[in-house]
């Protein structure tokens, strides 16, 4: 018997360490369970450690699907994720990101280190060029991304970064109004049963 097609595909970019504050993690816990209860599919990096870990489980545990991509190199070191639905081990970074993207309606940026920024700003840097118009939204924890709001505010004062663009990045501080938005921007639509949760 085969499997039902996920109503959405999410990609999540967030850090491999749960972070200083314990909203962090209930907030990676808070989406993984959202994208499971409404019938998604989360794509992330394959990880088993900090809050990749987190909303992978809360994903599996609410009933959704889980697509981890991890490069060979980092198995050991981001504990490769083993019960993910589907895992795969890529040979590098770049086809690690590239097949995120491939897999993923829209993409969601929760608190997390560099890696996390750069795919932020890669997917973000690709829709401002016309190489994909799939959703993506920044999740403002506990204030996490003020700084970075705050820089990009200046980068468009000083002339290197337009209005529009900024404005290809929708900005929340709660998950059950921002996933939403996103999702149903990439074309899903909520059950009636479901609306508003």
């Amino acid at each position: 018997m085969s499997t039902p097609a996920p109503a959405f595909s999410l990609c999540v970019y967030c850090g491999s360490r749960p972070g200083a504050d314990a909203r962090f993690a209930a907030v990676a816990e808070s989406v993984g369970h959202w994208i499971g209860r409404h019938g998604g599919q989360l794509v992330y990096g394959g990880g088993n450690a900090g809050l990749m870990g987190r909303v992978a489980d809360a994903t599996l545990a609410a009933g959704g699907r889980v697509v981890g991509i991890i490069p060979q190199a980092l198995v050991a070191r981001e504990f490769a994720k083993r019960d993910c639905t589907e895992l795969h081990i890529v040979p590098d970074m770049h086809q690690r990101k590239r097949l995120m993207a491939e897999r993923a309606d829209a993409f969601l940026a929760l608190p997390g280190g560099l890696g996390t920024l750069e795919e932020l700003f890669e997917v973000w840097t690709w829709r401002q060029l016309g190489y994909h118009d799939k959703p993506i939204g920044l999740l403002n924890t506990a204030g996490y991304y003020d700084g970075l709001l705050a820089f990009l505010a200046h980068t468009t004062n000083a002339g290197f970064v337009s209005d529009w663009q900024r404005t290809l990045v929708t900005v929340g501080d709660d998950p059950a109004t921002l996933l939403p938005r996103l999702v149903e921007a990439a074309g899903w639509a909520p059950p009636a049963d479901l609306r508003g949760i």
